[in-house]
């Protein structure tokens, strides 16, 4: 397979990753926004787990791909990408994904890594909800990420650790890695959204309707509380730790929608001086798949930036 054809594929399948919804349903039959266990999904490499969750209070469910040399060195340690999904889920995409990462690994553009595919319900935002009915940020943290490193064998150190996310798991991306710089190195942003100040202005996606709901549903109609778990306020309050270290890649296109918020995230970061790097794409709009035809070898020469030299 070509190096190109290898990146079409799976940008096509970043795409679908980011984009699917794998409907879930309430006892009376009504859309669930907090799908805690999601459907199995089957494919080469991908396992189905749940965890038992104590700040859910539930069972969680996440998929993790394991490449070929995870089998063939049983002595070796591996670095771990959590995977974070965009708005309405992303579990029919997992199989391709997870084949595109081994086809990537396998021929060298990618190094061997785990890739936890996290479950962020279908519009969790990476964050503990207000009225405390979905504590995601708490269920990733402090059980997720300690539950991968005590049950697989990975690097268990922020080194050994990406977050990577598109849309709001560019949101999410940014969020956890700048509250947590002691547990992730590497933090990529694309398309990230929102990075506004004011979820309620300029919500170019979502539209002022839909911000309203995720603002009441998530940030229990609190303006405040939306902005102090903000990943704009969490990179001024751990400015100095995020720039000792963390490895962080910010892309969008310019014909997205959003380009103006991340523009103007990009800047903030520039005044806090916390060291980054600013892709710009021409001509692509909020879509995943150009995104990564856009960024080519690149999207994986920040994975092999991360994770090349933490071989163990």
């Amino acid at each position: 397979m070509s190096v190109h054809r290898m990146f079409t594929l799976i940008g096509i399948v970043f795409a679908i990753t980011s984009q699917a919804v794998v409907p879930a349903t309430e006892p009376d039959g009504t859309a669930s926004d907090r799908a805690w266990v999601t459907p199995a999904i089957t494919a080469p490499g991908v396992s189905f787990h749940t965890l038992e969750s104590a700040a859910a209070k539930a069972k969680v469910s996440y998929h993790i791909f394991t490449p070929a040399a995870y089998d063939r060195e049983p002595q070796r340690r591996f670095p771990v990408v959590y995977w974070l999904h965009g708005s309405g889920g992303g579990m029919q995409g997992i199989p391709k994904v997870a084949t595109h990462f081994a086809a990537a690994i396998e021929a060298g553009a990618a190094p061997a890594c785990l890739v936890v595919f996290v479950n962020g319900l279908p519009n969790g935002m990476y964050v503990d909800w207000k009225d405390g009915s979905a504590p995601l940020e708490a269920v990733i943290v402090t059980e997720l990420v300690p539950h991968i490193d005590a049950t697989c064998r990975t690097l268990a150190t922020r080194e050994g650790r990406l977050l990577d996310g598109y849309s709001m798991g560019g949101y999410g991306a940014a969020r956890l890695g700048f509250k947590y710089p002691e547990l992730f190195r590497a933090i990529s942003i694309m398309g990230g959204g929102p990075l506004q100040a004011d979820l309620l202005i300029d919500a170019p996606r979502a539209g002022r309707r839909r911000a309203q709901e995720v603002l009441a549903r998530v940030y229990g109609d609190d303006p405040e509380y939306f902005r102090h778990v903000s990943p704009r306020v969490l990179a001024e309050q751990h400015a100095e730790a995020i720039a000792r270290g963390s490895l962080i890649r910010m892309v969008c296109g310019d014909q997205d929608e959003t380009f103006a918020n991340n523009r103007d995230f990009h800047e903030h970061l520039e005044r806090l001086r916390i060291p980054h790097t600013w892709t710009v794409l021409a001509g692509v709009d909020h879509n995943p798949l150009r995104t990564l035809e856009s960024l080519g070898d690149s999207n994986w020469a920040f994975y092999r930036q991360a994770f090349e030299s933490r071989r163990r």
